[in-house]
């Protein structure tokens, strides 16, 4: 296997509202040097960091693909903004855009083009960016990213009401006590999570990260989402329909979702027909983390889609 080049930076981000200085800090796999049009790989939470999409990697390895990583603002080795919990001005999709933005700038993309992959949150982000026709943008894929919020919900409802009674009840009454913290909370979560976001036991490390970034910060996920992956509070997300503006994706697009994923076909089949320039996928046996858990088929997708073997 040959050594993939790799380069690490940082870019100032004139966060608006943010009242300091904010930078975001990214890492290239590949050189974009190369004449191959590179990857930016939003992640989920939001605050979820870069590490759990790793398996991208292969796309350099396999498909010549630069791949570039970076950790939103609000978490990773980014600018953290605690002190904006509970800011529903501050942190919107408007932010995010920017920031993405800010980057393809930075790295002089505009001409050469990009690809983009978004994945859960991440998707919800690539699909309200690339409805803004960005000039650059060549496709885009969105990986297990709901189409309608609402929909998600009641998706939710259908896999909670799966779960063993147990498990169900205590989800149930600690939700009616606002408990989302106990421990008992985080155990019965836990079995739905191992369901339905990641099917892999133990998870694997970089996965383990996600979540970890998001205990250590959890400001940008609790104000925009709420207290778990089946509770939505938050402004941002609350009611929320990505698919109202799919036409205006001029992109080619494919959709990657999991049989088992907790963004199931309900919540994600409305892409399909709002996007004109589209192709759904979804992989058997996979959950949430399809790149993790049938990660050959996966990059296969996306290489195929994206380019072509090198």
């Amino acid at each position: 296997m040959t050594t993939q080049a790799t380069s690490e930076g940082e870019v100032a981000f004139d966060a608006p509202g943010a009242g300091k200085p904010c930078k975001t800090w990214y890492k290239i796999i590949g050189s974009l040097e190369s004449d191959a049009i590179p990857l930016i790989a939003l992640h989920g939470g939001p605050g979820g960091g870069h590490e759990y999409l790793t398996p991208l990697v292969d796309l350099q390895e396999k498909y010549g693909l630069p791949v570039i990583f970076y950790d939103q603002i609000g978490c990773g080795r980014s600018t953290h903004l605690q002190e904006k919990m509970g800011d529903d001005s501050f942190w919107t999709f408007d932010l995010f855009v920017k920031e993405l933005d800010n980057l393809v700038d930075h790295l002089k993309l505009r001409e050469k083009g990009f690809y983009v992959l978004g994945q859960s949150w991440g998707g919800m982000l690539g699909s309200a960016y690339a409805t803004r026709q960005p000039r650059g943008l060549k496709k885009l894929v969105l990986v297990s990213s709901p189409a309608s919020i609402p929909l998600y919900m009641e998706g939710c409802k259908h896999l909670l009401s799966q779960l063993p009674q147990d498990v169900r009840e205590t989800l149930e009454e600690c939700d009616r006590q606002g408990d989302h913290e106990s421990e008992k909370f985080q155990e019965a979560a836990l079995v739905f999570n191992k369901k339905h976001v990641c099917r892999i036991d133990p998870m694997p490390e970089p996965v383990q990260m996600a979540f970890k970034h998001l205990k250590e910060d959890p400001t940008s996920y609790l104000t925009m989402q709420g207290p778990s992956e089946f509770v939505i509070v938050g402004k941002a997300f609350t009611g929320w329909e990505g698919y109202k503006q799919g036409h205006n994706i001029q992109v080619p697009t494919l959709l990657i979702n999991g049989s088992d994923d907790e963004v199931g076909d309900t919540c994600f089949e409305p892409w399909l027909w709002a996007i004109p320039k589209v192709k759904w996928v979804t992989i058997e046996g996979a959950s949430h983390m399809s790149h993790w858990e049938k990660r050959e088929k996966f990059i296969q997708l996306c290489g195929a889609f994206l380019g072509g073997p090198k």
